[in-house]
């Protein structure tokens, strides 16, 4: 259901793939930052770098099923 309504808007499985590259580099970056602020913001810039690194597999997955509807 949620592959064939982004199949329709044009989405393809090498799009969500490169999304997916994509947030594991956002990610890295996020945390090496993280490693650069103070004490006091480290938790939450660390938290949000986890929270993107939990993107990548959900993004690829949706690529890899929309790829099979192609």
């Amino acid at each position: 259901m949620i592959t064939s309504a982004l199949s329709r808007i044009g989405l393809r499985g090498w799009h969500v793939h490169l999304a997916s590259l994509g947030s594991v580099c956002l990610c890295v970056g996020l945390w090496i930052r993280a490693k650069t602020v103070d004490q006091d913001e480290r938790g939450n810039a660390e938290r949000r770098a986890l929270f993107v690194g939990l993107w990548p597999p959900t993004l690829w997955l949706i690529g890899d099923s929309l790829e099979r509807r192609e």
